[in-house]
């Protein structure tokens, strides 16, 4: 039986370019209902950007106006509250079509970028066609999430850049449990004990 091709990063140890999604009942309040797009993780830990909550009253003018970028032809997007970790630091999740000094791969699926050139382009109209800016990360140590993976709390799924798109933000933890086929209304919200 072969694996059809969206599925073989599902089933792999590593959770490069899928998202994981809170669990209902998730213990840290900081992760309630988030979508995080892992972009790295391997055994010696793990990385990613979430996607399911925008910060309050903080557009892309703003980011691109602190680093004296003129706005140019950029939209006024949201930013998302990318995760507890550097929370001063800015992170661009983008579609593959541009690249720059930093940019990584993930998993053929998205980008990441993280340096002020990515929002130069953007302003300039050059930049990538799709994206969404993000301030911090999610990050775990070695072996870290690996654990947390074995506990009730996340959910992983496979990643799909019309998630990050072309998903309203709040929409997006439903839409990813619903693309596992699962309604997370009938989720309990703590693990059971056999």
């Amino acid at each position: 039986m072969s694996v059809p091709p969206h599925l073989t990063g599902y089933l792999s140890r590593y959770l490069t370019g899928q998202f994981l999604l809170a669990m209902p009942g998730m213990s840290d309040p900081r992760f309630d209902h988030a979508v995080i797009a892992m972009c790295a993780h391997d055994s010696q830990g793990a990385m990613g950007i979430g996607i399911g909550e925008q910060i309050d009253d903080l557009g892309l003018h703003e980011i691109l106006d602190q680093f004296g970028i003129d706005a140019g032809v950029a939209p006024n997007a949201p930013v998302y509250l990318g995760g507890p970790v550097e929370p001063g630091r800015g992170f661009v999740l983008h579609s593959s079509d541009w690249g720059g000094q930093d940019t990584i791969d993930v998993a053929g699926r998205w980008s990441l970028s993280g340096t002020i050139d990515i929002l130069r382009a953007i302003a300039e109209g050059r930049g990538p066609s799709r994206w969404v800016v993000a301030l911090g990360y999610a990050g775990w140590g070695a072996g870290q999430l690996d654990g947390e993976m074995t506990r009730h709390g996340w959910f992983n799924t496979p990643g799909t850049p019309e998630l990050i798109y072309d998903v309203a933000t709040g929409d997006r933890w439903s839409r990813g449990f619903a693309s596992a086929g699962i309604d997370p209304r009938l989720l309990a919200s703590s693990a059971g004990t056999a």
